[in-house]
């Protein structure tokens, strides 16, 4: 069946109510007149101001400026500059966990205790480097007087001063062994594994007796104050999106805005799309990692402040063609037009409209319906 644009379809007495069936078409507002009979000739519906009203049919006039917008699926990442893993610098028995998941962390608190015999020889090679390192800076002070009283030879004095030096290496250097593995314990065999970042557990790898080797995962830390918006892109969009544009995060009663930091050169190997991620500030804690949310992209070169928007529930498709049916004197004219991006709930309208027209916007499907009804009952005669 061909749709001719010229001539009109009645609406069925099924759709019109019969208390307002028999009535009249009224007159639309003057304004209204002039914009909706520009599109005279094209598809028609003739429907009074009452059977409007009757069938729920909401009109609205278009938008003019504003950007577009698309809605993706995305996923709260932690932020990767504020997350760090906590490992067993050493081999060993954990006997103390002393944070438990979403518990909160402040940087150099123990987190666990591991019980190992590599952290006895740790532990006693500190305390042997600082016996000696005592030792040598006695013999020091005993050369140096005996310089002086010009007992001891200049050879024995520099001799003393060396061994201090080497010992007080020796004994830096042991300390600086404890300090990458740990600290404290509570024991000769034991060390503290400590945090290295403020900040809240997201994992725990281990429990208590569990013998652990070395870099093994004990912990997840992170600073959620900052999370990450991981999301993807179609190529064609991608080209459209620049690091710093806006986006608006959304899930059940929350909202918030985030910018992008990285939009990938590269596709991904698998899906074909570009990876983007954002920052998202979440200093309140009202977003959680892993947590799906939807994404509202704003796009570069939609329009600009000159674009037209209608809302999505206003665009029909008639036999191929994008229509939306504008307010006329005697009812509707179905005016076909070339559609854009979506801005939120909005479709942008390259051409077709003006922009001061008025349009039916919910209940529309009800007019595309009794167009055809109407196409098809005047095929017939």
């Amino acid at each position: 069946m061909k749709w001719d644009f010229f001539h009109k379809a009645a609406l069925p007495l099924t759709l019109l109510l019969a208390a307002c069936g028999s009535e009249t078409a009224k007159d639309a507002p003057a304004q209204d007149h002039a914009e909706g009979e520009d599109h005279a000739g094209e598809g028609r519906i003739t429907l009074s101001d009452d059977q409007i009203a009757a069938a729920s049919i909401q009109l609205e006039r278009p938008s003019v400026g504003g950007t577009a917008t698309i809605e993706l699926p995305a996923t709260i990442d932690g932020d990767p500059q504020g997350t760090q893993v906590v490992s067993a610098a050493i081999g060993g028995r954990v006997v103390a966990l002393h944070r438990n998941l979403g518990e909160s962390v402040q940087r150099g608190q123990t987190l666990a205790v591991i019980e190992s015999r590599e952290a006895a020889l740790l532990k006693g090679e500190v305390e042997a480097s600082r016996a000696r390192l005592a030792l040598a800076n006695s013999n020091l002070a005993r050369e140096q007087r005996l310089f002086v009283q010009r007992v001891s030879p200049e050879q024995d004095l520099i001799a003393a001063r060396t061994a201090a030096t080497e010992a007080r290496i020796a004994y830096t250097q042991a300390r600086q062994q404890v300090a990458a593995t740990g600290s404290g314990g509570g024991g000769l065999n034991r060390l503290g594994v400590i945090a290295p970042i403020s900040g809240q557990v997201i994992g725990r790898s281990v429990v208590l007796g569990q013998t652990v080797a070395a870099d093994a995962e004990l912990y997840r830390i992170a600073n959620l104050s900052s999370v990450s918006l991981s999301l993807n892109l179609q190529p064609a969009d991608a080209g459209r999106v620049k690091p710093g544009a806006s986006i608006t995060v959304t899930a059940p009663g929350r909202q918030g805005g985030a910018r992008i930091r990285f939009v990938s050169p590269a596709l991904d190997r698998d899906t074909r799309l570009v990876p983007v991620i954002a920052t998202l500030d979440n200093r309140a804690g009202q977003w959680r990692v892993g947590e799906p949310v939807t994404a509202s992209v704003t796009l570069s070169g939609s329009g600009g402040d000159g674009a037209v928007r209608v809302p999505s529930t206003a665009v029909q498709t008639v036999e191929g063609r994008t229509v939306l049916f504008v307010r006329t004197r005697t009812g509707f004219n179905a005016v076909p037009v070339v559609v854009g991006d979506r801005s939120g709930a909005f479709v942008i309208v390259k051409s077709g409209l003006s922009g001061r027209e008025q349009i039916a916007t919910v209940n529309s499907f009800t007019l595309k319906a009794e167009l055809g009804k109407g196409e098809a009952s005047h095929e017939d005669h």
